[in-house]
């Protein structure tokens, strides 16, 4: 239920903003105001303190040069050959699986009659009267 009211009041919140217009008062109010104070002066409210001077940070000693890691070059072992497997070309004929179902015979599929649809003849289209009616937001007929 929360939600569903959470929702609702998003959904007002947007169509308050979306149906309001502030560009008017912005106007007037650009029109009317006085001209801004000098920067860092505002009447009413103390001066900005300056900020302290931070003190800059010691430049770092140079990186030492990392020595240079050499890899010994090694040699494998040859690969071992891979044993060839002796595979007869002609391979031995399928045993036969027993059916263990016994054999069934189906009766024959019966005919269909093909049903006659009757044509039906459709009574004729009433003519509709030709009118002339504005058409709303249509342009107007060329002048002549």
């Amino acid at each position: 239920m929360a939600s569903a009211a959470r929702f609702l009041v998003a959904v007002v919140v947007a169509c308050a903003l979306l149906a309001s217009n502030n560009c008017h008062a912005a106007r007037h109010l650009a029109d009317t105001a006085a001209a801004p104070a000098a920067a860092g002066v505002v009447p009413g409210l103390p001066a900005v303190p300056t900020l302290p001077t931070v003190q800059p940070v010691p430049a770092l000693p140079p990186m030492p040069a990392v020595p240079a890691v050499t890899v010994p070059q090694m040699t494998l072992p040859p690969m071992p050959a891979a044993p060839k497997v002796a595979v007869p070309l002609p391979l031995p004929p399928m045993p036969a699986i027993p059916s263990v179902l016994p054999k069934l015979t189906l009766p024959p599929m019966p005919t269909v009659v093909p049903t006659v649809v009757p044509k039906v003849a459709l009574p004729p289209m009433p003519s509709v009267p030709t009118v002339n009616v504005p058409m709303p937001f249509a342009a107007p007929p060329p002048s002549a």
